[in-house]
């Protein structure tokens, strides 16, 4: 009898510290030793991604394009809330260097954040706002021929800015 308690006791010690080293933090986020962590297991089980996301903005369809000279650069960004975003798709005529970029409403200028930064002359996929703020591309023409940039957008966006030799300029919407 004296065994078989103590290997149940062994067992419920064992699966206590499974559960709290391994299950809280790879299900719940809670990690109070720490091995979670360096085993990557915290978080893993997470809230799960959201598949839909309703809004009031309407539909947006928008088509702009930029002329760039040698050593040119402009910013598009548009004015999005919140888990709204867009498709997009852009093309230039010759490489040109991009940054597709956010920044968030109220904050310091010069706050931003990084998506993808690269050379190329083309450039699709869906954009969704983590944060409420201006989100959208830098080009910069860094070739010795104009280059033409256009950029088509289709989502729940509420306004549009062009920034150009340091003017910020409030563009039209569809």
């Amino acid at each position: 009898m004296k065994r078989v308690l103590v290997a149940t006791g062994s067992a419920f010690v064992a699966a206590t510290a499974a559960f709290i080293a391994f299950v809280l933090p790879a299900e719940f986020g809670i990690d109070p030793t720490g091995i979670g962590g360096t085993l990557g297991l915290t978080g893993l089980g997470g809230s799960p991604a959201q598949d839909l996301h309703r809004t009031d903005g309407d539909l947006v369809e928008d088509f702009r394009e930029f002329e760039l000279a040698p050593f040119e650069s402009v910013e598009l960004k548009y004015d999005l809330a919140a888990g709204d975003g867009f498709v997009y798709t852009w093309t230039a005529t010759g490489e040109v260097v991009f940054d597709l970029h956010a920044e968030p409403a109220g904050a310091a200028p010069g706050v931003a954040e990084s998506f993808a930064q690269a050379r190329g002359m083309m450039d699709a996929g869906t954009y969704i706002a983590r944060f409420t703020g201006i989100h959208g591309w830098f080009w910069e023409n860094r070739g010795t021929t104009t280059v033409t940039v256009g950029v088509r957008t289709t989502g729940f966006v509420t306004g549009a800015t062009r920034y150009h030799d340091g003017m910020a300029q409030r563009l039209e919407m569809p």
